[in-house]
């Protein structure tokens, strides 16, 4: 039996409009100048001045007045000719100060590298997946099955996890050495392979990695010259050998392999005596416009009624569209600022000297009540946006910090701890390296009062190896 029945309810819906605004407030300096290109080439009716046309404006000004001055200053000047030519093909004001280097990354390397050892067409896809699922260090950290599946839900095609070992093996042939492996265990391996395997000390080298690496772990020094049948000279010739292998095929000082990131700041921060200004490193907003002639014909054919009727819908579209954009980009800019200055209020301390140690704890809840925003607002104007400070550059994001109370009831920032444990472990004897429980009682003595296991995931965070694999690498 069907029934009617009358209810009242409340429901909250996202506009459209507002989903593109979040976009917005996501986008870095770069990701925003391609927006605003992508826009601009949409849509006729939104235009941007530029500094050239501006420059160009000023030169040939009437009102200015000018000397006056003839052929004859011209033909007799002491200019010499080889600066006049140089001039014909670069702006003084856009000289080049330097030469750009053209640096590719360790990807698109090791792809060229690829092309020459097989032509199929169907593994060279296979091998580009690969790569492109290499980690930053030039590490896979995922399995073969993982892969396949991934691999065949992509392309639609199955892939056995066989075809994807035979290509991963190519690449592990590869240049850096160690490229491609699984794990740390397995780029040593590969290094050591690289070499002379008929030298002692290569050999052992092996055979302790590939049998007792669990021993080596654990420092178990005894046991492993127990089984392997080893003097002291020799274990220390064959961990020497060891030490110099690199635990990452791609380091942060491999120029050759790692793109040089440029950081561009969306912010620019500035000290005068007690006071901080902030400001965006990049106004758009006052660069765009709506073009005054495109919008009078909108209007005209809007008043037109003899006008195609898609004709005035698309023209009135436009118009909205390029409206609510500039809108937009003034609203992003105003609550960027707003949200930076919060930042800067709460943590003004720390932007004041450039001490890490001042970071107070803040988080996302903190800044939106203090600007009159949603979280999601906050996390999306931080999370890839950058402050030039007279200190560097600094992500905004790593300045949110939770809180954890030291000895004496007071709420420091989990960055100052982190800071702690790196300050311990350089000052340590690299023989005798401090154990998470005795970096528990060192940070007790400098008033930090934490677990162990909390140590341990900052050191982890810090990627600082433990006790035991930082005293085989000292």
């Amino acid at each position: 039996m069907l029934r009617q029945n009358l209810a009242q309810k409340q429901q909250m819906k996202i506009l459209p409009q507002q989903i593109q605004l979040l976009n917005l407030f996501h986008l870095n300096t770069l990701e925003l100048e391609q927006r605003i290109q992508q826009e601009i080439e949409e849509n006729p009716l939104l235009e941007e001045t530029t500094a050239d046309s501006e420059l160009e404006v000023e030169k040939f000004n009437k009102d200015e007045v000018r000397d006056f001055s003839d052929w004859e200053e011209h033909a007799y000047d002491d200019i010499p000719n080889y600066k006049l030519e140089y001039e014909n093909y670069f702006n003084n004001e856009r000289m080049p100060d330097r030469p750009i280097a053209e640096v590719t990354d360790f990807r698109e390397t090791l792809k060229q590298q690829y092309m020459f050892l097989s032509k199929d067409q169907e593994e060279l896809v296979i091998a580009n997946y690969l790569i492109d699922s290499l980690n930053e260090s030039g590490l896979l950290e995922y399995t073969l099955d993982e892969i396949a599946e991934d691999f065949s839900f992509k392309h639609k095609r199955w892939v056995e996890p066989e075809e994807i070992e035979k290509v991963l093996k190519k690449i592990k042939e590869m240049d850096p050495p160690g490229i491609g492996a699984g794990s740390i265990r397995e780029c040593l391996l590969l290094q050591l392979k690289r070499m002379n395997t008929k030298q002692p000390d290569v050999k052992a080298a092996i055979e302790l990695l590939e049998n007792h690496y669990n021993d080596l772990r654990s420092r178990n020094m005894d046991k492993i010259k127990v089984k392997m049948k080893l003097e002291d000279d020799e274990i220390k010739i064959i961990l020497k050998l060891i030490a110099s292998l690199k635990m990452k095929p791609i380091s942060e000082n491999t120029s050759t392999l790692q793109p040089n990131q440029q950081i561009l700041p969306d912010f620019i921060l500035t000290t005068e005596g007690d006071m901080i200004e902030v400001s965006l490193f990049k106004q758009r907003s006052s660069t765009l416009f709506i073009n005054q002639s495109w919008m009078e014909s909108v209007l005209m054919t809007e008043n037109n009624k003899k006008a195609d009727k898609h004709t005035r819908q698309y023209l009135r579209n436009k118009l909205n569209a390029a409206q609510w954009f500039v809108s937009a980009i003034k609203q992003r800019e105003s609550t960027m600022l707003k949200v930076v200055k919060a930042i800067v209020k709460l943590q003004y301390d720390y932007f004041r000297e450039g001490d890490i140690r001042k970071i107070k704890p803040m988080i996302l809840k903190n800044i939106a009540d203090m600007v009159g925003v949603d979280i999601s607002t906050v996390s999306r104007i931080t999370c890839n946006k950058y402050v030039n400070t007279p200190f560097g550059n600094i992500l905004l994001k790593d300045l949110f910090t939770e809180g954890i109370a030291n000895k004496k009831g007071e709420v420091i920032s989990n960055k100052v701890i982190q800071t702690a444990i790196e300050e311990v472990i350089e000052s340590e004897d690299k023989t005798k390296p401090f154990t998470d429980q005795q970096l528990v009682q060192v940070l007790a003595q400098r008033g930090f009062s934490i677990a162990r296991r909390t140590v341990a995931k900052y050191r982890e965070l810090l990627q600082i190896p433990v006790a035991q694999m930082r005293a085989i690498w000292a």
